[in-house]
């Protein structure tokens, strides 16, 4: 995918949401960055202070945290047309608490978080964007997997992964599709078995 396709993707996945202006659409595309990530990249670790965000143009990412002996959880996969970032991180300028790492080669947008905010402030459209994609990802997806994990078993869970992101089963390993339901590899093979 080249820089014009990537940034056509862009806004695209962006009036789907809310249309942007001509004119706000020229100031974001300003501050953004066409990037090409090798698979197993990081975009983001934790311990540092991002400075930017990113859209997936193409390519699969996981957001995942350690713990203390050193095991992975995954919190979030991100796929074409989706905005990865450590937005806790950037909103309070503290390193990030998770990293994010390309588990395809992929194609990104970098969006400078920075100047971003700044042309939130001055461009409506913008906001109203930015409005609609938070409610979607950061509030109702975000509470349906919270509700999920603490009301439903191993076996639902993967059930409503399976309808919610078939797309995925293909491109992602099993341990990182059992990581992110909050079960071992051997666990959900048994899970998948009995389906």
């Amino acid at each position: 995918m080249n820089q014009e396709q990537a940034f056509i993707q862009l806004r695209q996945a962006m009036s789907g949401y809310y249309p942007l202006s001509d004119t706000t659409w020229q100031a974001l595309r300003a501050i953004c960055q066409y990037r090409q990530v090798a698979r197993q990249d990081l975009i983001c670790r934790v311990g540092e202070v991002p400075r930017s965000f990113a859209f997936v143009c193409q390519g699969l990412f996981r957001v995942f945290v350690l713990d203390e002996k050193g095991n992975e959880f995954n919190k979030n996969f991100f796929q074409e047309g989706r905005f990865p970032g450590s937005m806790t991180a950037l909103l309070r300028q503290e390193p990030s608490l998770h990293s994010i790492q390309a588990l395809e080669d992929s194609v990104i947008i970098e969006i400078d978080f920075k100047a971003f905010r700044d042309l939130l402030y001055r461009s409506e459209d913008l906001k109203l964007f930015q409005i609609h994609y938070l409610e979607t990802h950061w509030l109702l997806d975000k509470d349906t997997r919270e509700v999920r994990l603490v009301q439903q078993d191993a076996a639902e869970r993967y059930q409503a992964f399976r309808q919610e992101y078939p797309e995925l089963l293909a491109r992602l390993p099993q341990y990182h599709i059992a990581s992110h339901l909050g079960v071992t590899p051997t666990q959900l093979s048994r899970i998948r078995k009995k389906s």
